[in-house]
C-alpha cells in the first residue's frame, strides 16, 4: 500500500477535529489547551505533507518556526493556568473572568 498525500491530509483534519471538540465540549482549562496544541500538531502535519509532496522544503521551514511560538505559548498559557488555580482552586474556564490582579 502506498501512503499518499491524502492520507496525511484525513489523519491532519481527524485530528483538528478531535482537538475542536475538545475545544468547544470541554470546561477544564487544561484539556482546553491540551486541544488546542492538538490542532496546532494537525496544522503542523499538514503543512510538512504538502511540503513533502511537493518537494519544497518550506513547509517544514515554517513548522519550526510554528513550534517555536507554540513553546512559548506553553509557558505562557500554564503560568496563567496556574495563577488561575493559585488564586480560585479550580481550572474551569468560568473562573477565568474572575482573575483581577
Amino acid at each position: 500500500m502506498n501512503v499518499g498525500l491524502e492520507h496525511y491530509l484525513v489523519v491532519s483534519a481527524l485530528l483538528f477535529a478531535l482537538g475542536l471538540l475538545g475545544v468547544i465540549v470541554r470546561r477544564n482549562l487544561l484539556v482546553i489547551y491540551m486541544s488546542l496544541e492538538l490542532m496546532l500538531n494537525a496544522a503542523n502535519l499538514a503543512l510538512v505533507a504538502f511540503s513533502r509532496f511537493n518537494h519544497n522544503l518550506d513547509g517544514q521551514v515554517m513548522v519550526f518556526f510554528i513550534i517555536t511560538v507554540a513553546a512559548a505559548e506553553v509557558a505562557v498559557g500554564l503560568a496563567l493556568i496556574v495563577a488561575l488555580y493559585r488564586k480560585r482552586e479550580t481550572a474551569h474556564v468560568e473562573d477565568l473572568t474572575t482573575m483581577k490582579f
